[in-house]
């Protein structure tokens, strides 16, 4: 009796451990499988190849690594100059990327394939051959495991992470360029730039958006990621083409309200309402409406600019 007891309590163990298991697969899809899509759009790795490798390196974002350095692909540091966390892995002591935000890791890992010469033939695949990135992943040495292909299309296909995947149209190195040549041949002064605005992109408010420094401009922007500049400004509330140095441009439409947990910015000196808006990801109308308040209206170090609802409620 005592041995079916203890039979009975395993299976019970074992389903719901599976149970939970299947359902932090789910959480973490439905977590992160909009910056999959958004990243396969930008960069043509498709959405299914990046889930699948996020719950397998990170554990469903449980790992060490995961929850202690925002890392969800296994990324080590190679020729990486930002912050570091070390653990044991294949060897003792190891050095791994550390992110100030999960979403953060997922643009690190596309500009980490993009930039490998070995992750080159992959991009000649559709986004939609997950079984072909699956296996040149394994072919161009990403993991050590000689299952490492079959365990992401076992993913794949147990959670139908396929549907996420659809044919794109993303930049390549010989449409750079053959722009580039139609420029220079249209304007006898052409204004050349080796920007690379992807290593710098950033999430905010579950947005792609950059940071703008010394010699960025709109124009450029809009000509690097080929999005129309009216439609850029439209993303980002402008009427013109000014930036200003800290401020961040968008490269989608920004969102009604701040996220969950920023309820309201306290105005510091040479803020305004407009800086806010880009500041957290919200469309500047939006901040209106919340505060009562025209766009152009003086701010007071120190009051409450309210983010997600209106002020006082």
């Amino acid at each position: 009796m005592k041995t079916v007891c203890k039979i009975l309590l395993l299976l019970i163990l074992s389903t719901l451990t599976l149970t939970l298991f299947a359902q932090s697969r789910k959480d973490f899809i439905r977590k992160y499988k909009h910056i999959a899509i958004k990243e396969m759009e930008r960069t043509g790795i498709p959405a299914s190849i990046k889930l699948a490798q996020g719950i397998l390196e990170s554990g469903c974002g449980g790992s060490p690594l995961s929850t202690e350095a925002n890392n969800h692909f296994g990324i080590k540091c190679h020729d990486w100059i930002g912050p570091a966390f070390h653990m044991d892995d294949d060897e003792a002591d190891e050095c791994f990327r550390k992110y100030k935000n999960p979403e953060q890791s997922w643009i690190d890992h596309s500009e980490f394939l993009l930039s490998r010469p070995r992750y080159a033939s992959l991009f000649k695949l559709e986004a939609t051959d997950y079984k072909g990135w699956a296996r040149g992943l394994k072919a161009a040495g990403y993991a050590t495991n000689p299952k490492y292909a079959d365990m992401l299309i076992k993913i794949i296909e147990e959670e139908e992470l396929y549907l996420y995947d659809h044919r794109v149209k993303h930049p390549t190195a010989g449409e750079q360029i053959r722009v580039s040549a139609i420029e220079k041949a249209s304007d006898p002064n052409p204004v050349t730039t080796t920007i690379n605005y992807r290593k710098r992109e950033e999430m905010r408010n579950g947005i792609i958006c950059i940071e703008i420094k010394e010699g960025d401009s709109l124009e450029g922007i809009a000509r690097y990621y080929n999005i129309k500049l009216k439609k850029l400004q439209a993303f980002n509330d402008k009427q013109d083409s000014n930036l200003q140095i800290g401020q961040y441009i968008y490269l989608k439409k920004k969102k009604s309200r701040a996220a969950k947990g920023y309820e309201f910015h306290r105005v510091k000196n040479g803020d305004t309402l407009y800086l806010i808006s880009q500041m957290y990801g919200v469309r500047l109308k939006s901040l209106v409406k919340y505060n009562y308040i025209n766009s152009n209206t003086p701010l007071v170090e120190g009051e409450k600019i309210y983010l997600r609802s209106k002020a006082g409620f």
